[in-house]
């Protein structure tokens, strides 16, 4: 058969379901291929849209997801996304197209080293110079995506040898458990954990597996550890529990940090270097309990005293069953939790408009069911979601806090809906961030999506005009002016709304959740209170004795 043929098995063979991307004449025997397999192709408008795609379904599922582009031009728009997976540990693989490479009758038109472009922001990254290379290179590939900590993969499959013929058969898909930590650390964290005065438990990022998420309740429920997360270890465990303390969305002096800095012990359970610390050593004094599938990686605010290192979800299972009914008095703990849900409701019911950030926190967690999902852009709005909005299940709020990145929002929301077409979804974005990866509206409507767009106006990149404000420079050149999106909607086939005041923005809210197609709202947004609350308010107030 062809290499582009057994290219196509191989995928098969791995289970992928989809290819998300924009094929280029580089490709055209792998897509002729592609036409009479299983796998559903679906185009987009753009390769970063198609990453981004690629990435979310990796996160949501577990496995690789898969996207597709030309040479040159298409897979250097790859890398932002190669970026957003890797450093976010969602199991994502690239296929890029490339010239003839043993005789070209075109010079050096549009090539690029990709390969070599690709590695820093990969785990893998291979050119095909033989078709029967193809089922040990595929096979490769995912495993490593898939290998703790999961990340991107990129192939690159030249036409000519994409157009050889070869006898090669597919490799067997073979899994592997991954190792169980060894008994002395667990027994050495159950005496750290019954020892000390108050043990607070931490929950990031690489804890976000369904197991480890299982895991995790019985340990809170069964020992009566308070917790806390970071904003990608939102929803791990259910936010409406009563031992749940907060998000530890802001570097320090937020309310949830009065706990953390009076606890003598952090369990800190799926920890990812990635993340923004919470900064939680620095003032000394503290212990921490590092629970992950690797030992931590130690730099100057993260030094644990004890790696517990393997399968996260058997390790927490076996420090509950050890731990059993803890004893200590975690009263203050219950103290904070008052403290923070007194702030954090404070404006949830307010009716101004423009909207506060607050009040869209409040009315979108009022609208959706626990299972229901939102994705978020990058901007100043993430911060007041990752701390106001409860999360009741995990991955139940997509947001990027590693590479923190722009104009995922849209394309993870698609991903997202494609996947769970029985949950509502709604992506929210910035007016910046929204922009930058409109186009794929169409691929939304297109693939007949029912899903719901908020548009948060500012005319204005709001996230550094809070940085500029906090660092008491002067406003400049941060304002921009946009389109009439409802216009814009419209003239892609979604539904478009402008809020007129808060009244109006809960009647269309509604009406878009439980709406057909894809529904666009413009909504204004009031970010007049970034400065006073997470600039000055949190630094001057005094945590509760």
């Amino acid at each position: 058969m062809k290499t582009s043929d057994l290219f196509v098995k191989a995928l098969e063979n791995e289970g992928v379901k989809y290819i998300f991307g924009i094929p280029g004449e580089e490709n055209l025997d792998f897509l002729d291929s592609l036409k009479s397999s299983s796998i559903q192709l679906i185009l987009t408008r753009h390769e970063q849209g198609a990453g981004f795609m690629a990435a979310t379904y990796g996160r949501l599922t577990g496995e690789p997801g898969v996207c597709l582009s030309t040479l040159g031009p298409g897979a250097t728009n790859f890398v932002t996304a190669a970026a957003y997976a890797q450093l976010g540990g969602m199991p994502m693989i690239m296929l890029g197209g490339q010239k003839p490479i043993r005789k070209s009758k075109q010079g050096r038109f549009q090539i690029v080293d990709v390969v070599n472009l690709m590695k820093p922001v990969t785990k893998y990254s291979e050119q095909v110079v033989d078709g029967n290379n193809v089922p040990s290179m595929v096979r490769e590939a995912f495993r490593v995506t898939m290998d703790e900590r999961p990340g991107a993969a990129y192939i690159e499959l030249p036409e000519d040898i994409a157009a050889e013929d070869t006898d090669a058969t597919v490799f067997e898909v073979v899994g592997h458990r991954r190792p169980n930590a060894d008994q002395p650390s667990i027994d050495k964290a159950i005496e750290m954990i019954k020892s000390a005065k108050l043990p607070l438990l931490l929950i990031g990022a690489g804890a976000n597996r369904k197991r480890t998420s299982e895991a995790l309740k019985k340990l809170v429920d069964q020992s009566g550890l308070y917790f806390f997360d970071t904003q990608m270890g939102k929803g791990v465990v259910d936010e409406r529990n009563e031992r749940y303390i907060g998000t530890a969305a802001l570097s320090d002096n937020d309310y949830l940090h009065c706990a953390i800095d009076r606890s003598d012990l952090i369990i800190n359970v799926g920890h990812d270097v990635i993340e923004k610390p919470p900064f939680f050593m620095e003032k000394g004094g503290k212990k921490v309990i590092h629970v992950n599938f690797d030992a931590a990686n130690i730099d100057d605010v993260y030094f644990p005293q004890l790696n517990v290192v393997g399968d996260i979800s058997d390790s927490i299972n076996r420090i509950a069953n050890g731990l059993g009914k803890l004893d200590q008095d975690f009263s203050f703990f219950a103290r904070v939790c008052d403290e923070v849900d007194t702030h954090i409701t404070k404006y949830f019911k307010d009716k101004r408009f423009p909207v506060l950030p607050q009040a869209l926190v409040s009315l979108l967690r009022e609208h959706l069911a626990a299972e229901d999902i939102v994705t978020l852009d990058n901007g100043i709005y993430k911060i007041w979601f990752a701390r106001n909005y409860e999360c009741y299940a995990p991955n139940t709020m997509l947001l990027d806090n590693a590479l923190a990145t722009m104009g995922a929002g849209l394309p993870s929301a698609i991903a997202a809906k494609q996947l769970n077409p029985e949950r509502k979804v709604v992506s929210v974005n910035g007016d910046g961030g929204f922009m930058m990866n409109s186009q794929e509206l169409e691929t939304a409507i297109r693939m007949g999506l029912d899903l719901v767009v908020i548009i948060l106006s500012d005319n204005a990149y709001g996230m550094i005009k809070w940085k500029q404000e906090a660092e008491g420079l002067a406003n400049f050149s941060l304002d921009f002016d946009n389109p009439d999106f409802v216009q814009y909607a419209n003239s892609f086939g979604a539904t478009g709304h402008r809020a007129e005041s808060y009244e109006h923005f809960v009647e269309v809210l509604s009406a878009a959740l439980n709406g057909k197609g894809v529904h666009l709202i413009d909504l204004p947004i009031d970010y007049s209170m970034n400065h006073s609350i997470l600039n000055v308010l949190l630094k001057e107030s005094s945590c509760i004795e």
